[in-house]
């Protein structure tokens, strides 16, 4: 059954391909025995060549005629044949009938190439669909089954072996290997994935084999929602092809009209023949048509959204490739966007009786309990350290930790809980503590009693200093800057983007710490949702097309007023990613300015391609008024140009 599954597939895709190719062998045949004068053939043959060869653009005119009551080119360029066939059996001049065919033949073929360019963009895109297995080896009661997709639930645990494609989203469970993630995130390099770390599906396994646990539904994997995206992206037309298709109804309807008047007034103007009059009036509803205008559009940005696609950057829809070239105005969100959104150990300073790794690991034996993010940025930090874990360990929000490490009493938190069991805090520490705190820098204090547990006292709240406690030394803790946040806002600036300003709801130090790093000059800090959403319709009113990037929940209500959204595709939430008109697959600031750029290229290559099809359809009217050319030339002219301007937008595939 596959072959003729497959068979099938072949000719539904190359319908016009195959239509073309008959319309113009049945041409060549009946222009044959027109010159031999075999009349009965040749009237068998030719009819069928405009029949084959015309009968979709016949449908589809008719279609759109009866049931929207709208004229469209295919109908016109019918009509045109037809007429010319009619006055050529009505003159006996049967070269007219030729060129009628001609007039079929070359808007088939224009037809052929014109699905084969819109083809080749569209597998493009559509090449993510292929990139998730139909079936998951999953393991039921130790032993491995294989199921569809489909079947998979949260909680499942899958293996992957080595070379095999991932079938759904998922957190390892044990392995390592490197995955190529270039079909879904753009990039190009293998990425290390080991315990802990999450997969994506349709990302390719390297050299190890991985036993991952299933932790959304598939449905909801990162590449089913980028299918679901593209999909979207390719049925909604953008405002400039919704203009295009707008004026060409009523384009069609003024060539219909003019056709009418060329076809009865010269006569009684200029005193033409009627045979001329008619001839020259099929040819203008021939070359005034505005296929070339119509292929102007949408080929480029079909071609830039799959470019995008391949580079890791997912437009949602043509408006917004149309839109991140204008952007004059952009806003980033600080955690998650210009961070990492992981906080990690920046630097530790230790007391003078101390060393480093003293301080570090008595601060892991007691954060290894702890669920907080500082937490297990301090036990990261200690991975190559020898550390014993604290028993008793006590946990106060907001304020720090207690435990017994190694017969110690151990305390972690802020300087203010600190100091509630220690006589003082070292003043070359306070120092250093003060110049991180006006970075930005989260300070974790760590403290130890120096007597056995066996003479402590049971109650927590007693004071350490009264046992001889003190201070062991500091531990800076810093969400990370992303590596390639300042050179995106270097590339940004030179790319002539007015204001570049950053949102938070982080303090003031930290807000503006992390702006100068990146570069960026103007910071709004300590914002709620809505104070966001207000930023971003000021800047709106002074830039008019302003892009917002941001990753959470919390900047969903300025992505969505934004001109453009821009979420990160990877840390990003899924109210993000909604909300968002483009998503970064990688996590990547520095596609931002490439897809700036493909928005301004695209727009160059759409006013180019507008440029060249109302030159051609300026000059072929002029030739055919001043009787320069024929009915064929016409064609070629007119189709010659909608080919041209669609394979000028295929240049974006590049």
């Amino acid at each position: 059954m596959l072959y003729p599954q497959r068979l099938s597939q072949f000719t539904r895709e190359h319908a016009d391909t195959i239509a073309a190719f008959l319309c113009g062998l049945l041409l060549l045949f009946g222009w044959f025995a027109l010159h031999l004068g075999a009349l009965g053939l040749a009237f068998l043959l030719l009819p069928a060549a405009y029949v084959i060869g015309g009968y979709e653009s016949a449908r589809e005119g008719l279609t759109t005629l009866f049931k929207e009551k709208e004229l469209d080119v295919d109908l016109l360029m019918i009509v045109a044949a037809i007429g010319a066939a009619s006055l050529g059996l009505w003159r006996r001049e049967y070269h007219l009938i030729i060129d009628g065919a001609i007039l079929i033949l070359i808007f088939a073929i224009s037809g052929a190439l014109e699905g084969y360019a819109m083809q080749q963009t569209e597998r493009s895109i559509r090449s993510l669909m292929s990139l998730t297995p139909d079936t998951a080896r999953v393991l039921l009661q130790g032993r491995e089954e294989e199921i569809p997709i489909s079947q998979l639930k949260v909680g499942d645990e899958i293996v992957v072996k080595p070379g095999e494609l991932i079938p759904t989203d998922g957190i390892i469970l044990s392995g390592y290997s490197t995955l190529n993630q270039a079909a879904i995130t753009g990039e190009s390099l293998p990425v290390e994935k080991t315990v802990g770390t999450e997969v994506f599906a349709g990302t390719l396994n390297g050299y190890g084999a991985l036993q991952i646990k299933v932790h959304k539904p598939a449905q909801s994997s990162l590449i089913q929602r980028v299918i679901r995206l593209v999909e979207q992206a390719q049925t909604e037309a953008p405002p400039s092809q919704e203009f295009i298709d707008r004026f060409e109804k009523g384009y069609a309807k003024v060539i219909v009209v003019a056709g009418i008047l060329l076809a009865t007034l010269p006569p009684f103007l200029w005193g033409w023949d009627w045979e001329t009059t008619i001839y020259r009036a099929l040819t203008f509803l021939v070359v005034a048509s505005p296929c070339a205008l119509m292929a102007a559009i949408m080929p480029t940005l079909l071609s830039g959204i799959a470019n995008g696609a391949r580079q890791g950057i997912l437009f949602k829809n043509g408006a917004q490739l149309e839109k991140i070239g204008k952007v004059r105005a952009i806003a980033f969100d600080k955690t998650g966007t210009l961070t990492t959104g992981q906080v990690q150990v920046f630097q530790v300073v230790s007391a003078s009786k101390y060393t480093n790794n003293d301080v570090l690991k008595i601060a892991t034996s007691i954060e290894a309990s702890s669920e907080h993010p500082i937490g297990k940025a301090i036990v990261q930090a200690a991975s190559d350290l020898d550390w014993v874990a604290a028993t008793e360990v006590q946990a106060l929000p907001g304020q720090g930790i207690v435990g017994i490490a190694q017969e110690q009493q151990v305390i972690v938190g802020n300087a203010i809980f600190v100091q509630q069991y220690v006589t003082n805090l070292p003043e070359e520490l306070r120092e250093i503590v003060q110049s991180w705190e006006q970075e930005g820098k989260t300070v974790v204090w760590v403290a130890q009693e120096g007597r056995g547990a066996g003479e402590q006292e049971s109650s927590t709240s007693a004071t350490l200093s009264d046992r001889g406690a003190e201070v062991m030394g500091v531990i800076a803790i810093a969400d990370e800057v992303r590596a390639e946040a300042a050179a995106t806002i270097t590339r940004l600036k030179k790319l002539g983007v007015e204001q570049i300003v950053m949102l938070t709801g982080d303090n003031e130090e930290t807000a503006h710490s992390v702006a100068k790093a990146v570069g960026i000059d103007r910071v709004y800090a300590q914002l709620l949702p809505e104070d966001k959403l207000d930023v971003i319709r000021s800047l709106q009113q002074q830039y008019q097309t302003v892009a917002m990037v941001g990753d959470g929940i919390n900047d969903a209500p300025a992505l969505a007023q934004a001109s453009v959204g821009i979420a990160m595709g990877v840390s990003g939430s899924d109210v993000a990613l909604e909300t968002a008109d483009i998503v970064l697959m990688a996590d990547r600031l520095e596609k931002i300015a490439v897809a700036m750029h493909l928005g301004r290229r695209s727009q160059v290559i759409v006013k180019q391609n507008i440029v060249v099809a109302l030159s051609f359809i300026l000059l072929l009217l002029v030739g055919n008024f001043l009787g320069n050319i024929n009915l064929p030339i016409g064609v070629i002219g007119h189709e010659g140009s909608t080919v041209l301007v669609t394979l000028s937008g295929l240049r974006l595939l590049k």
